[in-house]
């Protein structure tokens, strides 16, 4: 059985004061983070400081960033290394996020070496895929998103596959308001494992998290998180409100039961 994970993308939202309220309102909360979910903050890099002593002592709640440059050091101006998360004790990174993609030009070759850079250094990749409205509609949504994952994983072996994540987010659902349907997300969720299995073997694709990222919200958390291939979250705006996300949280840990 895989656990849940329920992770935040905060996305250029809340510098080092709005990280500590929204941090302590999440430690604070009358939700306790149930045995089954994890749960994963990924706030600006300006604020993964605060973050890292916000959460040095709180169990179930891991922290990621949002980016990683795929070289160790350099002439690479407003990037950050894989050895500098480590040192503010990231343990994910986000990676090929639709954002990143559409307006800082990232591509499948930059999220691949992002990738495997993240992998070697002990940063666990949430690789982000995912089609455009205008993709789906032309039928090709499963034929881009296949071509995303197989794109990410190149080089990539079966045990440094193993802690990895993908996050499948239709591009039309995010911040639209607008979010697949629970079968619209599982259907691509069952597609992605199906991909991965024939990468790495069943096993290995039965313990690989994959994640709905699309407007998901409480209100919709259940049916989405309902689904068998679809292993938790990944949250934009809900995860800014403390109240909201643990309610997410809670969902998760009530289905995990």
């Amino acid at each position: 059985m895989r656990n849940y994970l329920i992770a935040g993308n905060w996305k250029m939202n809340c510098g080092p004061a709005e990280t500590q309220k929204l941090l302590r309102g999440i430690k604070n909360s009358d939700i306790s983070i149930p045995e089954r979910v994890d749960a994963l903050v990924c706030p600006p890099m300006i604020s993964l400081t605060v973050a890292a002593n916000e959460l040095q002592e709180e169990a179930g709640v891991a922290l990621g960033a949002q980016n990683v440059h795929f070289e160790d050091n350099g002439a690479y101006t407003g990037e950050v290394s894989t050895q500098m998360l480590n040192e503010v004790y990231c343990e994910y990174v986000i990676l090929g996020h639709s954002e990143r993609r559409e307006y800082f030009g990232e591509t499948d070759q930059t999220v691949n070496a992002k990738v495997k850079k993240s992998l070697s250094d002990d940063l666990l990749p949430v690789i982000c895929v995912g089609e455009s409205l205008k993709q789906r509609k032309a039928g090709e949504h499963q034929l881009i998103v296949r071509k995303q994952v197989e794109a990410a994983l190149t080089g990539v072996s079966e045990d440094q596959a193993a802690g990895l994540v993908i996050a499948y987010e239709p591009i039309w659902a995010i911040g639209t308001g607008e979010t697949a349907t629970p079968d619209q997300a599982q259907e691509m969720h069952k597609m992605i494992r199906d991909v991965i299995a024939n990468l790495y073997g069943n096993d290995r694709a039965g313990g690989i998290r994959i994640l709905y990222g699309g407007s998901m919200k409480p209100h919709n958390a259940e049916e989405l998180l309902s689904q068998p291939d679809v292993d938790g979250g990944l949250i934009g705006g809900a995860s800014l409100q403390a109240d909201s996300f643990m309610e997410i949280i809670q969902i998760a840990g009530d289905l995990s039961s």
